[in-house]
């Protein structure tokens, strides 16, 4: 994908001075010339760089009024001189920061090192490079980044479901069941499929080849609490399988340019558009695939609806029920997202509720061909010099998603393990802080096209199209039954639904797990850190490597289907012990989830002067009655309304409180002039 066309003989060179120095930690003004600029790619942003500045500078930045970011924030001066000396020699010089300021999380940002980092535009006439080596050479600069454009996760497009086939198959279903749910062998395989209408029935099938989603949702079915945040195209929030389950941003208003909530972004209702800067998701550009609906639709489309599928988390037709998505578009048709948007939507998701963060998007595999996708990332340390404000991103995700008094400290992110058939993963996947996944067909055997062996943690359903071949008639595509069915938007799709393939499906399904086990864990109110709720998908993930043996065979490119074409195979021995831990179990999960973690108590609280935070109990305690008191009355009050703790900040201070319910909880309240809120999720 991402080609990097510089010898790495020459990075391992630099790297080695990063035992050396620091480029994030006190001191990282000395850090060398080569070090704080990387090496130039061929997918760099023309007139576009991201700047880190030492920690000294940041008040002279931020006195110049750089704390905004967005289309109407950027400065025409950073106000220190030798910046401002060296970009006076190129075209439009314009300066902002990164991350808008969100009072909210602010103090997160700081701690993280977040608000260092600034991004330059100039005249896409300039050389980038050589303007970034005359930045890196400032003492004020600590390091200097490219801009870099992103790539989808695959090309390839939706196979759509025929309108007639929904409407023939919504007319038959039985009351409140989901017509579609009968060819989604990714949660329910039972060894069988029937090939749609017809007679013929798919082989290629084993028992038990899927997540084991219906035993996990006899004990939950997904809360509203999670909120899952898809990193990828738009996805369509007027969707009748998705609207109910979208994120919603109370108090803003979808697509409007006022910043109600004072978070940095206007029109957040859904989430935000980082490709466009607004608050409006969009699904319908041209070129548009339909990737983020279908993602977002194998996570959380509604069950029990009466309409199209079912999802991993979708609830339990009950409007209080099921994950909510939050959708955080970095592609959008023919506009192609950058790092910028990225590191944005990562620490926007982080900031706004959401614990699980889906990507079917990365970088090649660094063991693919390099006469198609040039030399990779060897290991963590090159990505990082590479990339060091994406990795700072994610870092933060993982380690501010989330609440010390929630359901879940810390973020987990989910990545797409590649389809270029490659023995080895890719960046930022690999990383190994993040959940990688590879894809399977229904009967356990590896998908064809996906990435495996080292760096792969676990693996999902993620469709075998080519697997499939035989299978099609007048009025479908080649082997689609092989595939996952799930929403896609009307210009996609007439029907809006339709089948999709890759290590990007089998991607969403581990994040809806994960969704649906932390779901669980907030019905027993049970917390976890997030490296401990990974290591329990690990451990309950079902064994696949007694499935790898003989030889399995296909059609390439479902094209070459005449008789005389040949078959290809797959030496089912070559993945053995490069699958990962094994297939996502969703019940398996939700078992262990009964015995492990510990006992939410009653989360401390920040409220402003004047001001006040309201929360449910019940989250952390049985109960119908409850009783709150505060020893200090003079700083704050709290008391139970309608079921909810109601607390009021009267002045800046701190006081003890209690609630009491099935047990009494102490908790403290700090009253700020300007309240950093800390959440409860």
């Amino acid at each position: 994908m991402n080609r990097i066309f510089k010898s790495l003989a020459l990075t391992s060179v630099l790297l080695a001075g990063l035992n050396a120095c620091s480029v994030e930690g006190p001191g990282v003004g000395d850090v060398t010339e080569e070090i704080k600029t990387p090496l130039m790619a061929e997918d760099v942003v023309s007139g576009e760089l991201l700047v880190r500045f030492d920690a000294h500078v940041s008040a002279v930045l931020e006195k110049a009024g750089l704390t905004k970011s967005g289309i109407n924030a950027p400065a025409t001066r950073s106000g220190v001189l030798s910046v401002d000396e060296i970009l006076s020699l190129v075209d439009g010089y314009e300066i902002e920061r990164v991350f808008p300021v969100d009072p909210s999380t602010e103090d997160k940002a700081r701690e993280a090192g977040l608000h260092l980092w600034y991004v330059v535009r100039f005249s896409q006439d300039a050389p980038v490079d050589k303007v970034a080596a005359d930045l890196a050479k400032l003492g004020e600069v600590s390091r200097v980044a490219y801009n870099r454009t992103l790539k989808r996760a695959s090309e390839k497009k939706a196979m759509p479901l025929t309108a007639e086939m929904v409407r023939q198959l919504t007319a038959a279903r039985t009351a409140g069941s989901d017509p579609l749910y009968g060819f989604q062998w990714n949660l329910n395989n039972d060894g069988s499929l029937q090939n749609f209408l017809e007679e013929t029935e798919v082989t290629k099938f084993a028992a038990g080849a899927d997540i084991r989603a219906e035993g996990a949702w006899a004990k939950c079915s997904g809360r509203p609490e999670i909120i899952v945040a898809v990193l990828d195209e738009g996805v369509d929030v007027t969707h009748p399988d998705l609207a109910a389950s979208m994120w919603v941003n109370e108090g803003e208003v979808f697509g409007s340019v006022e910043d109600a909530d004072g978070n940095g972004y206007a029109g957040d209702r859904h989430g935000y558009n980082f490709v466009k800067a607004t608050g409006k998701i969009t699904v319908n550009d041209k070129y548009d695939s339909g990737h983020g609906s279908h993602v977002a639709g194998a996570i959380a489309a509604r069950n029990n609806n009466g309409v199209g599928i079912k999802s991993i988390a979708g609830g339990d037709g009950t409007p209080d029920s099921g994950v909510r998505i939050m959708s955080c578009q970095i592609f959008s048709g023919l506009y192609v997202g950058t790092l910028l948007d990225e590191v944005r939507a990562i620490k926007y998701a982080a900031d706004n509720g959401a614990v699980i963060l889906q990507c079917s998007w990365g970088y090649t595999s660094g063991t693919a061909n390099p006469y198609d996708w040039g030399q990779q990332f060897a290991n963590d340390e090159e990505w990082e010099l590479y990339n060091p404000l994406e990795k700072k991103a994610l870092d933060y995700f993982v380690t501010y998603a989330g609440s010390a008094d929630g359901v879940i400290e810390g973020g987990i992110a989910v990545f797409a393990g590649g389809n270029e058939s490659a023995a080895a993963a890719g960046y930022p996947g690999a990383y190994g802080k993040f959940v990688y996944v590879a894809g399977i067909a229904g009967d356990f055997t590896p998908a064809i096209y996906s990435n495996y062996g080292p760096g792969i943690n676990i693996s999902a359903p993620g469709g075998d199209q080519d697997y499939y071949f035989e299978y099609a008639d007048e009025d479908h595509w080649v082997g689609e039954v092989g595939c996952i069915l799930s929403t896609l938007p009307k210009h996609v799709s007439e029907s809006g639904y339709g089948y999709m393939e890759g290590t990007s499906m089998a991607c969403p399904h581990v994040s809806g797990v994960a969704a649906l086990g932390l779901s669980y864990a907030a019905q027993l109110r049970r917390h976890f850190k997030a490296e401990d709720f990974i290591a329990l998908m690990y451990e309950t993930a079902t064994p696949i490597d007694q499935y790898m043996t003989g030889v399995k065979q296909y059609k390439r490119y479902v094209a070459d289907l005449l008789e005389s074409s040949p078959m290809h195979s797959m030496d089912m021995k070559d993945f053995k012990g490069g699958m990962g831990h094994g297939q996502i179990n969703a019940y398996a999960l939700l078992k262990a989830v009964e015995g492990a973690g510990v006992e939410m108590t009653f989360p401390n609280l920040y409220v402003a002067v004047g001001g006040q935070t309201t929360v449910s109990p019940s989250m952390y305690m049985e109960g119908n009655a409850f009783t709150v008191s505060v020893a200090d009355s003079s700083v704050a009050t709290a008391e139970v309304v309608n079921g909810m703790v109601v607390v009021k900040g009267l002045k800046a201070g701190q006081t003890t409180a209690s609630i009491t319910g099935s047990r009494t909880d102490k908790f403290v309240i700090t009253v700020r002039e300007n309240a950093n809120g800390n959440g409860w999720l």
